[in-house]
């Protein structure tokens, strides 16, 4: 399947049926948030107790995800003391597994991009097993071209294979993405390269990485080793934990929040892995994605949407493994603060247009009778609530203490439930902000050392910036996700916006 929108079939049925799903996500959240309000007004009882049942389900949702924070924190500080290469030693025949690791490039300065490379080169992982890729954009090259000569002749010498892909603009069934740049790079370099040296596909470890992505040096030998153990390892994808910190002193306080923030869900996500999906920077067997016909070309979320290619193609027989081991990536910094802020929104809100899974996956349930329906409801039900709660949650906690004593009347203002609602939210809630007491300890914990030209007032400051972390989930968490879900409503359909990578002296 490589439907991108329901435009893309021809049966009438099915294009109906796509178009249901594809409105669904933002008709739950819109229908969920106006339901709120003309009940707080037609019967704030029952809304009233709607929404301590709410807060309190919240609560202990923030006290289960907390235990998670800790243990897969935990479980990364254990991870990364483990000697992998020489675990990976014990094993025969590690050495002739293959690393073919893709770097999709559109206009970063040559500082990010070196970066990339010369933490590949700290790598334990024998660099005569590596193929590294830069993949470039042909309507880019005026700009990008001497940053990638400037690699090139760099680091040409340090890997088994160094390649420049360009990939053509204006492809047909294509969209300007990540998606269709790397699967041009990963075609070209199976035709002209592996196929040459005839190296078997399962041989092959593929990794999808961000260009800002810096590996640890631990990680492919690490990765290796969990490819080797897997009882499938051509049926797995293998997820690091994304720290967001390359540049993390040069971020604004509240883009460090949302670094954090991220960094802090997708480390919870390790420890359940069944529930896990591939997200940005992750890795592969080359043999499943060639199988599946490598990532689409015609979608903003190719990182997630790769997960469910593979699972329906292989009937469900298909999951992703947690590495708990870390890779780190830029925070969303750019030339001043308005710009930063504006950046945090469009990239908040091009990663909640992963809604658009979901109609693929609830389409390709219908079609595929093989997945079970215990994986069927286990997975599709996380990832809709997932997008729902990310839409709807913080405005939600945000409106109910207040919206029914506002729109409710005298008559109900007047009520003990009236008098009392706001105190029984507020106390919750001050309970739950314990929640954010761990969120302030792990992050101080994964700062990176602290530059001399930076005050250690800058760690005060950061410390009480996670006091509007509420707020801060609302204009940069809930609105991008519903933006995104309504423009996929209304079929308004978004192309691939590319992050801006910015490296400031302060």
């Amino acid at each position: 399947m490589k439907v991108g929108r329901a435009s893309d079939l021809t049966n009438l049925k099915d294009r109906i049926i796509y178009r249901f799903f594809e409105i669904m996500p933002g008709l739950m959240s819109w229908g969920a948030l106006f339901l709120v309000v003309l009940l707080s007004k037609w019967n704030p009882l029952v809304i009233s107790v709607f929404i301590v049942v709410f807060v309190i389900f919240w609560f202990f949702r923030t006290i289960y995800f907390s235990f998670h924070l800790r243990s897969g924190y935990q479980q990364l500080a254990k991870q990364e003391k483990i000697d992998w290469l020489a675990k990976l030693k014990e094993i025969k025949g590690w050495d002739r597994i293959y690393h073919l690791i893709v770097i999709p490039m559109y206009e970063e300065p040559l500082e990010v991009v070196r970066d990339n490379f010369l933490n590949l080169l700290k790598s334990d992982y024998p660099k005569d097993k590596m193929i590294v890729v830069l993949a470039c954009e042909e309507k880019t090259r005026e700009k990008v071209e001497s940053t990638a000569l400037a690699i090139k002749k760099e680091f040409s010498d340090n890997f088994f294979r160094l390649a420049i892909t360009w990939h053509p603009n204006n492809l047909p069934g294509e969209i300007a993405g990540k998606g269709s740049n790397e699967t041009w790079a990963a075609k070209k370099t199976k035709r002209e390269i592996i196929d040459n040296l005839d190296i078997p596909l399962e041989n092959i470890v593929f990794s999808s990485f961000d260009v800002d992505t810096c590996i640890y040096s631990k990680y492919f030998s690490c990765l290796t080793y969990h490819y080797l153990t897997a009882e499938k390892p051509t049926r797995t994808s293998f997820q690091p934990v994304p720290l967001f910190t390359n540049n993390m002193w040069q971020a604004p306080v509240f883009s460090k929040i949302f670094s954090f923030s991220s960094t802090f869900w997708h480390t919870m996500n390790q420890e359940r892995p069944e529930k896990l999906i591939t997200f940005s920077s992750h890795s592969m067997s080359f043999k499943a994605l060639v199988e599946t016909g490598y990532k689409q070309t015609n979608i903003v979320s190719d990182d997630s949407r790769i997960f469910w290619q593979c699972f329906l193609y292989y009937d469900g027989d298909y999951s992703v493994q947690p590495l708990h081991y870390p890779v780190s990536m830029d925070a969303n910094v750019s030339t001043n603060l308005f710009k930063t802020m504006v950046n945090i929104y469009k990239q908040q809100r091009r990663w909640a247009y992963g809604v658009g899974d979901i109609p693929y996956f609830l389409f390709g349930f219908l079609k595929n009778k093989k997945v079970s329906l215990r994986k069927k409801l286990s997975l599709g039900l996380e990832v809709i609530e997932g997008h729902f709660s990310w839409a709807t949650a913080s405005i939600m906690i945000f409106m109910l203490g207040w919206l029914p004593i506002v729109l409710g009347g005298p008559e109900f203002s007047q009520t003990i439930i009236s008098y009392n609602l706001p105190k029984i939210i507020s106390r919750i809630m001050t309970v739950s902000m314990m929640g954010l007491v761990i969120s302030i300890y792990l992050s101080f914990i994964l700062l990176p050392p602290r530059p001399p030209e930076y005050g250690k007032w800058k760690y005060v400051v950061f410390a009480f910036s996670w006091l509007f972390f509420p707020f801060t989930m609302i204009f940069f968490g809930s609105l991008p996700a519903i933006d995104a879900q309504t423009r996929l409503m209304l079929g308004r359909y978004m192309g691939f916006w590319v992050t801006e990578k910015v490296r400031k002296n302060k």
